[in-house]
């Protein structure tokens, strides 16, 4: 029966990410990126179950309160200080957005064969997911312009990370996926104090590049 969560909660993280492709209202991403934490965290936990490992049950507690939890409400307070909701003009349009997208999850399937041939279990035959999850996140950071919708890109790439490490190593000590969350949480207050400040109002990085170091 875990197995089975397992599978559904690794499918429902890269789904995530390409509906985070479909959808150009800022709101909708950090809803998104909710669902995808708590993806992860269901992830971990089900490995956890799985494995009767206390560590990784309580590393996926602490993905379900950072990742589901503390992220999203962090940028969705952000997103209440900005004027403009929506992607007014992404790079790439939505359409182009979702193929790209597809054949994205295409090219780390065939990617990662050789490394599920290695481990034919059913966890390790996940680990393409995690992976094109993460190459969805850098293509939503690098095909939109507005800043949160960046940091969001950026928090998906985690996220898959999380999902490839957990399957392929039937989870890490709590203490490493502390610092990892804790490293997306950190951006995304810096993003916010960084706007407190006046310096990310309504923030289109094509316009500023002079922010870049």
């Amino acid at each position: 029966m875990s197995g089975s969560w397992t599978s559904f909660a690794a499918t429902l993280v890269v789904v995530s990410a390409l509906a985070a492709l479909w959808r150009r209202e800022v709101s909708a991403l950090v809803r998104i990126v909710a669902l995808q934490g708590a993806s992860v965290a269901l992830v971990a936990l089900s490995l956890g179950i799985s494995l009767r490992d206390g560590a990784l049950l309580g590393a996926g507690l602490l993905v379900l309160v950072v990742k589901a939890g503390a992220v999203p409400w962090v940028l969705s307070r952000t997103l209440r200080q900005l004027s403009k909701e929506r992607e007014m003009s992404p790079l790439v349009n939505v359409p182009s957005s979702l193929l790209i997208g597809l054949a994205l999850v295409g090219v780390a399937v065939f990617a990662t064969r050789s490394l599920v041939s290695l481990d034919p279990s059913r966890d390790v035959a996940l680990v393409p997911f995690g992976v094109a999850t993460s190459v969805l996140g850098y293509f939503l950071v690098v095909s939109r312009r507005r800043a949160v919708s960046q940091i969001v890109g950026l928090v998906v790439v985690d996220n898959g990370i999380a999902v490839s490490t957990f399957l392929l190593t039937g989870g890490v000590p709590t203490v490493l996926e502390l610092g990892g969350s804790l490293d997306v949480l950190l951006i995304v207050v810096i993003l916010r104090g960084v706007r407190l400040a006046g310096s990310l109002s309504d923030l289109d990085l094509s316009e500023r590049r002079e922010l870049r170091e």
